[in-house]
């Protein structure tokens, strides 16, 4: 992939976003143009790194999860803070936190059995083999993920994260809480956001 997110990909998505949130009137998401994006992208990453920086090991790229836009819309944003550029993923959120699944996140939870995502900020850690192939740990930072390892929530491939999806069905499948990515796009995971980066996740809405 590029350096920095593919224009056409960006103006796609914004228009996407638009009509997403006319349909359902719950995501609040903000109008950005591309360049607003990744600013708002990288300011949040500042800031949230700045936040947790004494349990982050590296702080040089940022994974932030914008689960405010729908799941068609790649929502997981690596901003690489020396380089000032952002690159975007599609993601996966948990069946508890979408139970109509219609692609939308409605609530977080960091409760055991939920199957639903967590919001906070998030510490990757060592890869592991699990069910779905080459993962990566993730350790909670905030009281609304702190049993993150717990819940054996991580970041994983999954084929129900890949874009074939969304030509069948319109939206990603649903994890158990994991962040579930395209195995095609997994690798930009393990090189680049594993090894004690910071992984932060919330509602946002920055389409």
């Amino acid at each position: 992939m590029n350096n920095t997110i593919d224009r056409r990909r960006i103006l796609g998505g914004v228009m996407a976003a638009a009509g997403a949130v006319a349909l359902a009137p719950r995501v609040f998401a903000q109008a950005f143009s591309p360049d607003q994006q990744h600013c708002k992208i990288l300011e949040i990453a500042q800031r949230e790194v700045a936040r947790v920086r004494a349990r982050v090991w590296r702080a040089d790229l940022v994974g932030v999860a914008d689960f405010g836009l729908p799941s068609s819309l790649p929502r997981l944003h690596f901003a690489n803070l020396e380089s000032g550029t952002v690159r975007s993923f599609l993601v996966a959120h948990g069946k508890g936190s979408d139970p109509e699944h219609d692609g939308f996140l409605k609530t977080f939870s960091n409760d055991m059995g939920s199957n639903a995502t967590s919001k906070g900020a998030f510490i990757t850690n060592e890869w592991y083999t699990g069910k779905y192939g080459t993962s990566i740990r993730l350790v909670g930072s905030d009281p609304t993920n702190s049993r993150a390892l717990e819940r054996a929530i991580v970041l994983h491939p999954a084929w129900y994260a890949a874009p074939d999806m969304l030509t069948k069905w319109g939206k990603l499948g649903r994890s158990d809480g994991c962040f579930a990515m395209n195995p095609d796009d997994f690798n930009e995971a393990l090189w680049h956001l594993s090894g004690g980066r910071l992984l932060y996740a919330d509602r946002l809405g920055i389409s």
